[in-house]
């Protein structure tokens, strides 16, 4: 395996906007929560060598990370988006992520284990660059003019389908919502190379289709619309800090809004699943929130859930919007749309399946929210698996007071 120490990120801007967002928040409203990540690949059997292989090439690049700060130009592109406030740009101009707070381990079966611990306002910050780091690391092993070459042959297919989809939208009526698609899939990537020639080609094959990325960086080079609002860790953070765990969902889009006040306004559903969302989602904030964003479960039963939600509070759904991003690719994110499109807008967030479709089986690795101000935290997903706590006790009570089923 070749030696990979060039550093893989070379600017704090090549993070995902959702994890600016909720550091504004967080640093405004809870700057003293202390939390606890814990890193996870989900199919270690499926890798080709042990993930223990990257441990030392991964410590070296966490401590580059770990030197970098924000330049000029680019809080300058920070100080432009509406919603970021300027204390906060100012805070990034003196922000450094601080290396003792991030440890990496090994186990005998080759096992990799990333622990994360400290205040919110540095941990949080660090998920995605991990995540990419290592994606690229894992890969840059794998790779040759073969994988390349497949790769850009998928890409190919990928631009054909997106001409195909932009002719069939321009019979339809001027009342159909548009099929909007955006990349998700820094956290992902074969690697940052990879990711940017994908991203740049499918804009410009389809602009108005793929207008978006959640990767700042590259929407600031591609004058794209960089999207992104909340994130799972969030949400969870709520059920430590000093509310009911109860009222845990209402705390935290009572403080979402509180920061943004009508901006960013995608609500994340699945903490304690979508039954649990909605029955916290009442008109309040069903009026105050643009729409949902699905990230687990089957989407067509939940968009349908929304949907209802919506007609029950007497709120037209074709003024609300649906994000789906939950394993997309671009077939199914049209099946999607052309299933809701009558009835509510759509877009859709894809990750895997543009930034790392290269023929090789991807890693399914994580990087998670288990502990807040020392206590468990956890999301009861949608969708069987995606649950990550060592708390057993802590699951069934969260399970409890939310009225969520044991998963059959």
């Amino acid at each position: 395996m070749t030696a990979t120490y060039a550093p893989i990120i070379t600017s704090l801007l090549d993070n995902d906007l959702y994890k600016f967002t909720m550091l504004q928040a967080m640093l405004h409203q809870f700057p003293q929560t202390h939390g606890v990540y814990r890193f996870r690949c989900r199919n270690n059997e499926d890798t080709v060598y042990p993930l223990a292989d990257i441990k030392e090439q991964l410590e070296r690049q966490l401590d580059s990370l770990c030197e970098l700060r924000f330049l000029e130009d680019e809080l300058e592109y920070l100080r432009g988006l509406r919603f970021m406030r300027s204390d906060f740009v100012d805070y990034l101009e003196l922000f450094k992520l601080k290396r003792r707070f991030i440890t990496v381990s090994t186990d005998e079966e080759g096992r990799l284990f990333i622990d994360i611990e400290g205040p919110m306002i540095q941990a949080m910050f660090f998920e995605v660059f991990v995540l990419a780091i290592v994606n690229e690391l894992y890969f840059d092993a794998l790779s040759s003019d073969t994988v390349i070459d497949e790769g850009q042959r998928r890409l190919d297919e990928k631009v054909v389908l997106l001409h195909q989809y932009a002719a069939e939208q321009t019979k339809e009526n001027g009342d159909t919502p548009p099929f909007i698609v955006a990349d998700f899939g820094t956290r992902r990537r074969f690697s940052k190379a990879w990711q940017a020639h994908v991203v740049q080609t499918l804009h410009h094959a389809e602009p108005k289709i793929v207008s978006g990325t959640s990767n700042v960086y590259l929407a600031k080079k591609l004058g794209m619309t960089p999207i992104g609002t909340m994130a799972h860790e969030f949400m969870q953070a709520f059920q430590a800090l000093d509310v009911r765990l109860r009222d845990s969902q209402k705390a935290a889009l009572e403080a979402w809004v509180h920061e943004y006040r009508g901006d960013l306004g995608i609500a994340l559903t699945d903490v304690v699943g979508m039954d649990a969302f909605l029955r916290d989602f009442d008109l309040y904030f069903a009026k105050l929130f643009d729409g949902l964003r699905h990230d687990s479960g089957d989407p067509y039963i939940w968009g349908d859930k929304a949907i209802a939600h919506y007609e029950k509070l007497k709120i037209d759904p074709k003024t609300k919007i649906l994000t789906f991003s939950d394993g997309l690719n671009l077939d199914k994110a049209w099946e999607l749309h052309q299933y809701f499109k009558d009835r509510i807008r759509t877009s859709f967030g894809i990750g895997t399946n543009l930034t790392n479709d290269m023929g090789i089986t991807p890693i399914n690795i994580v990087l998670k929210l288990v502990e807040c101000n020392g206590q468990p935290v956890a999301k009861l997903s949608d969708s069987p698996g995606k649950t990550m706590i060592n708390n057993d006790t802590y699951l069934a009570y969260l399970r409890q007071v939310f009225e969520v089923d044991e998963p059959e």
